[in-house]
């Protein structure tokens, strides 16, 4: 860098550089027949291979990767800037710079499309050397594969690993797809606030803050679903919002602090239209996304074809373990759990007894596409009571290979009976339960105005963008997910 700049030559130049082309379009339409195209590109150098007065060079923009050839006499065509050429080219340009190339496209004895350079720029030098990936027999060695690394160094996994920004090119997919579905029927988009004087929406532990203005605590929401239902009662029909929930929980290949969720409130629905609507945006997402509605995750192949199979909490923990947990006490529940290997501690009701049973013994099960419905009331405290099945909710969760991806109710619209069910929240929270509901005294007074009969729906954003690109760890589809603090070595 410093040898550059004594030579004259600016390293960071600021003005800016007229691109017409991009790699990818170049090769697409690139035909023998027609006259040699004239292209102003820019990238990083990738590659490059000396072959006297003339180079090979591989330039990478954001579309992929494109064949540059240089000549000393084409880049210097008077005798006295050869000798600048020789020196920035080959010693002073390194793998990772950004160049910019002007010239015209042509195709090599070879075969491969290329650009053959009239003249370069420098537009960035790196400082520091990139770890290239080598490749034998379209086999990778020398990899940069070290998850750490890769996580923490999204920038340089970015640039250095096949198919990683591919996979962030499908969850912009997923979403916008998702976007436009949601968009198409009518729903309306919105924005409600993250930081939130109760957290509520979920059972879950959450981030804390201080206000110093107004000297009071926050929390940084867990959900969205109360303040989307309050616009319910303002007199919206539809609506929805994908942002970022936290939750000050554990970590781990499906889990982050931070995570990306859908939630849609629709009025004069029921979870049976629910699990309708999902079904079809799921395939559709499937088939924008991939061309297909199966897809590959590890060994399994998912198919998102509708309709899915729906099955109660009750019948899948009779189905998988045996055990009938129909009209038992909270104590027989206790027995049932520690005989299905589940830890059990004296702040669990019946609903988290019920709730770890199913995770511990059929959630892993369910790889295709299956709908769980009809939870018990305690698991269950803004949900509506079942119409027909005393004791259960209207509730469902779809769990794809074997993980929760979405929740789903007839939204509770009692203000007496939403009470109540706070009331029961307080009590477990007394117990020891941290996860347990914060009473929300203005929320209550919203369903006192009245809410119509809804349907809501939550999806893991996160977790679908895994499904539909194969991943397995929910670190491979966020760019920047929560790490431990990086050592001081």
């Amino acid at each position: 860098m410093k040898e550059l700049r004594e030579m004259g030559i600016d390293p960071y130049p600021a003005a800016m550089y007229p691109t017409n082309a991009f790699a990818a379009e170049i090769k697409e339409n690139f035909k023998d027949e027609d006259e040699p195209r004239q292209v102003c590109v820019a990238g990083r150098m990738m590659s490059r291979r000396i072959m006297g007065k003339a180079s090979f060079i591989e330039l990478m923009d954001s579309t992929g990767r494109i064949q540059v050839y240089i000549t000393r006499d084409d880049i210097c065509p008077d005798e006295e800037d050869k000798e600048m050429y020789n020196k920035v080219f080959k010693k002073l340009l390194d793998i990772g710079d950004f160049i910019g190339i002007e010239g015209f496209v042509f195709r090599t004895q070879m075969g491969e499309i290329t650009i053959h350079a009239k003249k370069l720029t420098v537009l960035s030098k790196s400082l520091r050397p990139l770890p290239i990936v080598k490749y034998k027999d379209g086999v990778a060695y020398d990899k940069f594969d070290d998850p750490d690394l890769r996580y923490r160094q999204r920038y340089v996994d970015l640039v250095v690993n096949e198919g990683v920004k591919e996979t962030f090119l499908k969850r912009t997919k997923v979403i916008r797809t998702l976007r436009s579905v949601l968009d198409e029927a009518g729903y309306t988009e919105v924005e409600t606030p993250i930081l939130q004087s109760i957290p509520g929406g979920a059972s879950a532990r959450p981030f804390i803050t201080h206000h110093n203005t107004l000297d009071i605590d926050l929390y940084c929401r867990i959900a969205t679903e109360l303040y989307l239902k309050r616009l319910i009662v303002g007199g919206f029909e539809g609506v929805y919002e994908i942002g970022k929930n936290f939750r000050n929980e554990g970590m781990d290949r499906t889990h982050n602090p931070e995570f990306t969720c859908m939630e849609l409130y629709v009025a004069y629905k029921d979870y049976n239209w629910m699990m309708d609507f999902t079904e079809k945006l799921l395939e559709k997402i499937a088939i924008e996304t991939n061309g297909t509605t199966k897809v590959m995750v590890g060994e399994n192949e998912v198919d998102f074809k509708a309709p899915y199979r729906r099955l109660p909490i009750l019948d899948a923990i009779k189905e998988k373990t045996g055990y009938d947990l129909n009209g038992m006490s909270e104590d027989e529940m206790r027995e049932v759990a520690k005989k299905c290997g589940v830890e059990v501690t004296p702040s669990m009701g019946k609903g988290k007894l019920i709730d770890e049973i199913f995770g511990e013994t059929c959630e892993g099960t369910f790889i295709q596409p299956t709908f769980i419905t009809d939870y018990p009331v305690e698991m269950s405290p803004l949900t509506k009571m079942h119409r027909s099945k005393p004791g259960l909710t209207e509730r469902f969760e779809l769990m794809v290979n074997g993980k929760e991806l979405a929740n789903a109710y007839s939204e509770l619209n009692d203000p007496i009976d939403q009470y109540e069910r706070f009331q029961d929240q307080l009590r477990l929270s007394q117990k020891g339960d941290d996860e347990a509901m914060f009473i929300d005294q203005d929320f209550v007074r919203a369903l006192e105005y009245g809410m119509p009969p809804t349907s809501g729906i939550g999806i893991g954003i996160d977790r679908l963008v895994m499904l539909m690109t194969g991943q397995q760890a929910i670190q491979e589809v966020l760019f920047f997910p929560q790490m431990k603090p990086e050592s001081k070595d």
